[in-house]
């Protein structure tokens, strides 16, 4: 099978799954305060590794912070490797906490 992976929010879990073939695949697991989400641990099942999965899940975790107005507190290791190589994220990181996860933003211009 080759459905599109869905990436939903489940509170309750205090996570963002991704489902593909009609079975998890993953999750990003968060704590969520009023004004922030910390991202602290992804996971994808071995069984689907190497098809991009943990990338979707991440792009569709942070697009759901910067939609709710969050700033993104990117604990787990994955999550903050997407972030530095995606530097149209990096803005949901706040500046005085950037340091503290390696995200500082590049002086090349």
């Amino acid at each position: 099978m080759t459905d599109q992976p869905e990436v939903v929010d489940n509170p309750d879990a205090e996570r963002f799954e991704i489902r593909a073939d009609g079975e998890l695949a993953g999750f990003a697991e968060y704590k969520l305060r009023p004004s922030s989400i910390a991202f602290v641990h992804t996971e994808i099942d071995a069984a689907f590794g190497g098809r991009g999965m943990g990338g979707t899940l991440v792009r569709a975790a942070l697009d759901s912070a910067r939609e709710r107005g969050l700033a993104v507190l990117p604990y787990c290791p994955f999550v903050r490797r997407w972030i530095s190589t995606h530097a149209d994220y990096l803005d949901l990181v706040p500046a005085d906490k950037r340091a503290k996860f390696e995200l500082e933003e590049s002086t090349a211009d």
